[in-house]
C-alpha cells in the first residue's frame, strides 16, 4: 500500500495517529534513521576536511550554545565518557577552536568557550544544517513543523528534555 511519507496510507491524517501499526512505526523509525544521515551528511564532509568527527561537532555546537559551560555539564548533555570528551576537547583546544578557563568559584571546574576560529567553524557546520532544515520546514509547512517539534519533544527522555529546555531558554 502506498504511503504519504508518515508511514501511513494516503488520506490518513492526525486523527488515526494513535492507532499506528508496527509496520507504520517501523517506517517512521527508518525515516528518522535516513533523515539523520541526511542531516549529518553536510557537516560530516566539512568535519572530514579537519579530521574531526561528529563528537567534535556536538562539542562545538553545545559550547557555542552555552558559552562558559562546564566540562561536567557538557558530559551530561552529550552522554559520553569523560575519557572520550577529554580526547575531543584536547584536540579542539590544541587546534585553537576552544579555550578552557579555570572556574572562579570552583577552581576544579573548567569553563569552555569557542575561540574566533571555533565560532567560524561552528557557524559553517550549523549553516549547512540550517539550510537543510529551512528547506524541509518550508516544504512541509507550518503545521507539519509544529507536529514534528512535538514528536521530537515526546521522544526525548525527561533528563534530555531538561537540557533542551535550558538551552532553549538561554538564547
Amino acid at each position: 500500500m502506498a504511503e504519504n511519507g508518515t508511514g501511513m496510507p494516503p488520506g490518513h491524517g492526525g486523527e488515526s495517529l494513535l492507532f499506528l501499526t508496527d509496520d507504520q512505526l517501523r517506517r517512521g523509525i527508518e525515516a528518522m534513521f535516513f533523515a539523520y544521515r541526511g542531516f549529518t551528511a553536510d557537516p560530516d564532509r566539512i568535519l572530514a576536511e579537519h579530521a574531526y568527527g561528529r563528537a567534535h561537532h556536538r562539542a562545538l555546537h553545545f559550547v557555542h550554545r552555552s558559552p562558559g559551560t562546564t566540562v561536567n555539564n557538557l558530559l551530561n548533555i552529550l552522554g559520553v565518557t569523560k575519557q572520550s570528551l577529554n580526547r575531543v576537547l584536547r584536540t579542539l583546544i590544541e587546534d585553537g577552536l576552544v579555550s578552557s578557563k579555570v572556574g572562579v568559584k570552583d577552581r576544579r571546574e573548567r569553563h569552555l568557550f569557542l575561540t574566533d576560529a571555533g565560532k567560524e567553524l561552528e557557524k559553517v557546520l550549523s549553516e549547512a544544517q540550517r539550510k537543510r532544515m529551512r528547506a524541509a520546514y518550508r516544504e512541509a509547512g507550518p503545521e507539519a513543523v509544529a507536529g514534528f517539534r512535538k514528536v521530537l519533544l515526546e521522544i526525548m527522555d525527561p533528563e534530555m528534555r531538561k537540557h533542551f529546555d535550558q538551552l532553549k531558554d538561554s538564547m
